[in-house]
């Protein structure tokens, strides 16, 4: 049996590492749409040059999905993450995990990716003067 596109997505972020970057063609249309909060990218060169330049500084990426909900029908998807990294610039390379999801929009390959999940939990509140005061904040008002 053929994978579907979600599956295909699915087991290419298993790892996120240069290993990837010759299958981005085999998954993403050339005039791929890509966001996220901290990024737009649109056409298939432009997306491997990201994810190209995001693991120049990765010491370790994979994603674990737990839940999805797929239309095949209508060609879209939304997959549940968590993004399990290790960073040579944030939190002293420990190992970090990020909760998002991806809402994906597909015929034979996908032509839009937008991935939702909060940029100060994978970035800024890991940063020494910012992230304490973004951690001050969130307590004060009762955040988690």
């Amino acid at each position: 049996m053929a994978s579907t596109v979600p599956q295909k997505v699915r087991t290419l972020y298993l790892r996120f590492d240069k290993k990837i970057l010759n299958t981005i063609p085999e998954i993403y249309s050339e005039d791929i749409q890509f966001r996220d909060p901290l990024h737009a990218v649109n056409g298939l060169q432009n997306l491997t040059d990201y994810f190209n330049g995001m693991m120049e500084d990765l010491l370790e990426c994979r994603f674990e999905f737990h839940h999805s909900l797929e239309s095949m029908e209508r060609g879209e998807a939304i997959l549940f993450w968590t993004m399990h990294y290790r960073h040579k610039k944030i939190a002293g390379g420990k190992q970090l995990e990020l909760s998002g999801n991806s809402h994906l929009l597909f015929n034979d390959k996908v032509y839009y990716h937008r991935d939702y999940f909060d940029a100060g939990a994978m970035l800024y509140e890991h940063l020494p003067l910012l992230g304490a005061a973004i951690r001050y904040v969130k307590k004060r008002i009762g955040a988690k």
